[in-house]
This record gives C-alpha cells, structure tokens and sequence, in this order.
C-alpha cells in the first residue's frame, strides 16, 4: 500500500553494542535527531523528544533488546497510550556484518493513524524528508564517536 511504510538498509562502521547506544539513549539522540530527549530505554517507559523550542513529541518504548533492536512508539497525543491506531512505530534491527553494523530501519503506522489519504501522503512524505536528514547524521556521529575513541 503507497505511503505505508519507510524503510532503510545502512551500513555503519561500528559495533553493534556501539550503535545500539546512540539510537536507545537519549545523550546520544541528541547528538543527531531531536534538540532534546528524555526517556529510559527500556520496555514500558514513556518520555518525549522536542524539536527546536516548542515541538514537544510523546514517545514509548515498545522493545529494548541490546544490541539487536530498538523498537519505540511515536507521535501520539501528550497523556494517550501509544497504540497502533495512534502513533507511528520504529524499528532499529541491528545486525553484525563484518567489523560493523548494517542497520535496518522502518516506520509504520501511516495508515493505521491516518484515515485521510492527503493527510496520510503529507506525514508520509515530511517523515521521509525527515529520515533522509536525520539518519546520515547518525551514521556521521557514529563515525566522530568511535575516532575519538
């Protein structure tokens, strides 16, 4: 189904336990997605991360499984509970592959949230132009983090 699902194959020169770090835990989002994050990486926990000054997203954490895979629930209103029909999921699938990572990525929800297919095609479309931003600068920050190591 169009405008269903994003997903993504990317390859990082890290270990698995290196990489797992800097998509579950907030001081190390920072560092390539949100302004701020603030939640505890594991299964249950609920938090947020904030965009600039003032866009404030609800996040649960749906799988915490290191170093294999992080899965969270995003975008729901402030006090609901994450569901299907509420928020997007994420999926980080971590496999070995040589000396680094290949990392599996995916997001879903869009037509389980979204009835309205205009509406649909505009999250769809601002989640990819987001992704497409926001994950090179992972893989450039895992790059800075294991040099300095």
């Amino acid at each position: 189904m169009k405008h269903a699902s994003i997903e993504r194959e990317i390859r990082i020169d890290a270990t698995p336990d290196v990489v797992y770090k800097v998509i579950s835990t907030p001081e190390h989002l920072r560092e390539w997605w949100p302004d701020e994050a603030e939640f505890t990486p594991a299964p249950g926990a609920t938090g947020h991360i904030t965009f600039g000054d003032t866009k404030v997203v609800p996040l649960t954490v749906i799988e915490a499984d290191p170093p294999r895979r992080f899965v969270f629930r995003w975008v729901h209103e402030e006090g609901e509970a994450a569901t299907s029909a509420n928020s997007f999921l994420v999926t980080f699938d971590l496999v070995p592959s040589g000396t680094g990572t290949l990392l599996r990525f995916r997001e879903t929800g869009f037509t389980e949230k979204l009835s309205d297919p205009a509406e649909r095609e505009e999250q769809y479309n601002d989640h990819v132009t987001g992704w497409d931003h926001f994950l090179p600068r992972l893989v450039g920050y895992v790059d800075r983090l294991v040099s300095t190591a």
